[in-house]
This record gives structure tokens, sequence and C-alpha cells, in this order.
């Protein structure tokens, strides 16, 4: 796709300054119908600069720009992953913004059709920096489980810091998620994260080698089959995700958790594929939606021609220390125009340096996802000031 330059910027390296030639955004058309993947975006939180709180205590959101956000999400095909990691969950948002979050965003979706909702549900209302016992673990989950679906919620089971802390064992893990998975009212999502996105889950599963907790992990789901829609796995490694994907049994779906390799895993290989629960999805609806429509159409070439060019700024945005990609995702919506400022809940806009966002916004020019260009150059020249850059 052939893309003029329209606009110029003087953007920082770590050698000085250099002009950056700004193209057109790319042109991508909204779907027409269904994807052949299922493909959930977790969501941002939109930080309400105004508030009276202190940034890094008090989870002040901007509910009318947040739920703005999802809607710009189901308008291109997604579904929305509500309260999970990044939306902040666990770095800002506690457990009662969440809830009010997803009685928002559920109520918010019955008004759209098609609109679909899962939401994340833990144990993250417990103090942290403590051992809980496995009773007490099972009666925090179903807390939240209890909540979500009593507003008509559909669940998924994040992985829980409290039993990382606490288990003893991988029989612990198998006792809670079996207690767990046995009252849920729907199939659910499980979501394992790994010690790259938060470091205190470390060895969940009860294992500390990836493989061997996969085993576990798989034990629990074929033990309840057929309360598991599927498993989202976010360790950043192809081909871990490829083995646990073959090894699922039949009707489970992989849900990618893959930031960093996501279009290959989306499109799959002669024994399957994988759907899709990814963060990066909301920085780069656009092109991901048309590149799933291309796919829909048995359009390869074209799914690959859209999506592998997001694929650099995905790894940028969620390179290490990736628990901070999210400030890379709040910094797009921000450049094309989704909220009216780059502040965070927990003051989390300062996690990236200039130079990364710099980098950041080539790379999103690359992909054709700057929406606005002369809103972005206008917003990125008034950041650059606030860092002493003219």
């Amino acid at each position: 796709m052939k893309r003029d330059t329209i606009l110029s910027i003087r953007l920082p390296t770590a050698k000085g300054a250099q002009e950056f030639a700004v193209r057109q955004p790319g042109k991508f058309d909204r779907p027409k119908k269904p994807f052949t993947r299922k493909a959930l975006a977790a969501a941002h939180v939109v930080a309400d600069p105004l508030s009276p709180g202190e940034p890094w205590l008090d989870a002040a959101i901007d509910w009318d720009a947040t739920l703005a956000y999802r809607r710009h999400l189901w308008s291109w095909g997604f579904g929305v992953a509500e309260a999970m990691d990044t939306a902040q969950r666990g770095m800002g948002l506690d457990w009662p913004s969440s809830l009010r979050l997803i009685e928002k965003s559920v109520k918010e979706a019955k008004g759209i059709p098609g609109a679909v909702v899962a939401s994340g549900a833990g144990t993250d209302h417990l103090p942290g920096g403590k051992t809980f016992s496995i009773p007490e673990i099972v009666a925090a989950y179903e807390e939240q489980c209890a909540a979500i679906e009593k507003l008509g919620g559909r669940l998924i089971l994040m992985a829980s810091r409290a039993l990382a802390a606490s288990a003893r064992s991988p029989d612990d893990y198998g006792k809670v998620y079996d207690r767990i998975l046995s009252q849920v009212k729907e199939p659910v999502i499980i979501h394992w994260l790994g010690e790259m996105f938060d470091p205190a889950l470390e060895g969940y599963w009860g294992r500390q080698d990836h493989h061997a907790a996969m085993e576990v992990c798989l034990s629990v789901i074929q033990r309840n089959a057929l309360k598991v829609d599927g498993i989202k796995v976010s360790l950043l490694d192809k081909d871990k995700e490829i083995v646990m994907r073959r090894k699922l049994p039949k009707g489970v779906r992989m849900y990618t958790g893959d930031d960093f390799n996501f279009a290959e895993l989306i499109e799959g290989d002669a024994q399957g594929y994988s759907d899709a629960l990814l963060g990066i999805f909301d920085s780069i609806a656009p092109a991901a939606s048309h590149a799933l429509s291309w796919l829909a159409q048995d359009g390869n070439a074209e799914f690959r021609e859209v999506l592998e060019p997001t694929v650099p700024l995905s790894r940028h945005i969620f390179k290490a220390p990736t628990r901070f990609y999210k400030t890379g995702v709040v910094f797009m919506a921000w450049l094309n125009g989704h909220q009216e400022h780059f502040t965070m809940v927990g003051g989390q806009q300062s996690a990236r340096s200039i130079l990364h966002l710099a980098e950041l916004f080539r790379l999103a020019d690359a992909a054709g996802l700057l929406s606005d260009p002369e809103l972005a150059c206008k917003r990125m020249k008034q950041l650059l000031a606030v860092h002493g850059i003219t």
C-alpha cells in the first residue's frame, strides 16, 4: 500500500534529534461480516486528570471517555476483555473500580447489537504481601465471579497473585480451579499470565518450568473441559503456545496472548490456529480488523500484508519491562484523539522514556496507524516540549 509523505517532525534518538517523514494513514475498512477467529481486545481505561485525588493512590476514571473507547473497539468487530491487565488491573485499578467498570461496560454492550464483553475475575481484593489458605483463595474467586455473573457478565479467570504466593504444590492450583469451574454458569476463559507481565506470578501452576506448568494447566482443563471456553496464554513464546494448542481437548480454544507473535499464531498452520485476546488490539484495532476480514475471505496474503507491519510496533510497546506496556497503549490512544490527555491511573504515563515514545511514534506511522497525522504531530510536539525538546 503506497502512502505519500504529508508532514515531517523532528524526533529524538539516542544520537540526537532527526527529521522524520510522516505518511498518510492506512486505509482500513470496518468488517462487513463476522471474523473466522474469535477476537477480543483487552481495553485500557481513560484516567480523569481533573480528579482531586492523588494519582498514585486513587483510581480516578473518565467514564465517558472509557466507554467511548469500548464503542470504538466494538465498531471494529472486537469483543472487549474488560478489567484485565491492560486496564491496569493490579497496577492502579482496584477491585471496586474494576467492578464498577465491568458494570458500566456490560450495560453499554446491551445497547449495541453483537457487542461482546468478558470480564476479569480474580483475587486482587486480598491484601498483598500475605499468604492465604486455599479455602480463602477459593472464597475470593467466588466473590468476584458471583459479582460479575450477577451483572450478567461472562468470566475470564485471571491468574491470582495470592495463589502464586500461597500454593505449596500443583495440587493446590487444581483444588482452586476445580472448585471455581464447578460453579460457573457459563464456560470461561482461563488466563495464564506469565511472569514477564507480572513478576509476582512466576512459578504459576506450581512449576518454574513452563512446559511442566503447562501439563498442570492442561490437567485442569481436561477435567473441566465443559466449563472452559478457552485458555489465554501470555508467555510471549509462540512455540510453547503451539505445543499447548495441539494438546487442548476438542472444543477448547487457544486464545493467543502473545503480543510478539500474534500474526502468525492467528493465521495458524495445517494443524490449527489461535483465536486472540490481546492488549495490542487496543492500539491496532483498525489494522487488525481489516486483516481479520481478509482472513475470513481466505485472503491470507492480504492478512499478512496488513498485519505484519503492526508486529514491530507491538514488540516495541511490549518490550521489557513488559508490565509497562500500558503506557504505550494509552499513548497511542492519545495520539489518535481518543482521549484529550496523556495521563494514566497510578501516574503510569511516566513508565516509559521519551525515546521509547518517539520510536513508538515512528512504528505507528510505519503501520499506518496514525489516523490523524496532523493531530498526532501536534501532540507529539507538546510532549517533546514538556521534556525540554523543541
